[in-house]
């Protein structure tokens, strides 16, 4: 027991002195910060140019109400902290870099207030939240060189997790419940040999047992993005090779799709068996909500484990051969 304190400890202890090596190696801190706070004072004060239903002119706070109002993008609070998450996972990587002002990072700086100025003039916030990181991605390369800015892209690149969906996610949910929902009685008919009808997002039993709606909370948004975030992270993490990334995020989808599919089956078989509150039951259980991803994450680890099977060169083969 002692020991494993000691190591516990000693790994605490390693942590906190990589991070402040990390944070004596950046230079010119003060000049990053003084930026910083400009650029975020910029989109606080002048950020947002729409007061229908919020009057506020802060980017900041018309992101707040709008995760506030949708369940669907409140993941967005966490987003920043699982950037700078990975940004201390790669403490060692950064520690290493040459860091410098890179002048040409200015243009991505330029680029972001452009963007910014675009989404301000048509009254789309959302079009200044992407402005708002795409200038914060430059200042840091302004400030901490080019090798910087390619060391933290990926990191970066989840901060499109913020941008919140709100009414637009309606063109998202209702294609994806048609097709789960068509799925589903696919499944339940032939291999499952449950007598289901369906309309539209409806799916009622023949008889009157029980019925249900695939209403837009149940259309597996919320699992399709958190399955996305945990297939980016683990394609950028595990992989060195953009093909590789590639398909470990395009599997997400298809993943995403299976596990609320699962769900659905799952409700539909309680309800068959034992009526229409056992499917309520099903559906309304904070344990089996968490049943669409229990297929995603294990599709995910056997496909990375396909991915990064060792591939024997036909050279070699001819080789061993002869």
């Amino acid at each position: 027991m002692t020991a494993d304190l000691n190591k516990s400890a000693d790994k605490s202890s390693s942590l906190a002195g990589e991070l402040a090596a990390l944070w004596r190696s950046l230079p010119d801190k003060l000049l990053f910060f003084s930026v910083f706070t400009g650029w975020v004072l910029l989109f606080h004060f002048l950020g947002n140019s729409t007061f229908g239903y919020k009057d506020t002119p802060s980017l900041f706070g018309w992101m707040n109400y709008t995760y506030s109002i949708s369940a669907d993008d409140q993941h967005g609070y966490l987003v920043p902290i699982l950037v700078l998450g990975l940004l201390c996972w790669k403490r060692k990587e950064l520690i290493k870099l040459p860091k410098g002002t890179w002048w040409p990072a200015l243009n991505l700086v330029v680029l972001g207030l452009l963007i910014h100025i675009a989404g301000f003039l048509v009254q789309q916030t959302r079009i200044s939240i992407i402005a708002f990181f795409v200038g914060l991605y430059g200042l840091t390369g302004l400030v901490w060189g080019r090798q910087w800015l390619r060391a933290t892209f990926f990191p970066c690149c989840l901060f499109v997790f913020c941008f919140p969906l709100g009414t637009l996610a309606e063109s998202i949910t209702f294609p994806l419940r048609l097709l789960a929902t068509k799925i589903t009685v696919t499944l339940a008919h032939f291999p499952l040999g449950i007598d289901v009808l369906h309309n539209g997002t409806s799916i009622w039993d023949p008889t009157g047992r029980f019925q249900y709606e695939v209403a837009a909370a149940c259309s597996g948004l919320r699992s399709l993005t958190a399955i996305f975030a945990v297939a980016t992270i683990y394609g950028f993490i595990e992989f060195r090779t953009n093909w590789q990334r590639l398909v470990v995020i395009a599997a997400a989808f298809p993943l995403a799709v299976l596990g609320n599919v699962v769900r659905l089956s799952t409700i539909i078989v309680a309800a068959e068996t034992f009526g229409q509150s056992a499917g309520n039951y099903v559906h309304q259980s904070n344990v089996f909500s968490l049943l669409p991803y229990v297929p995603a994450i294990l599709g995910l680890i056997l496909l990375g484990r396909w991915l990064d099977r060792p591939i024997v060169p036909r050279m070699a083969l001819e080789t061993t051969a002869v």
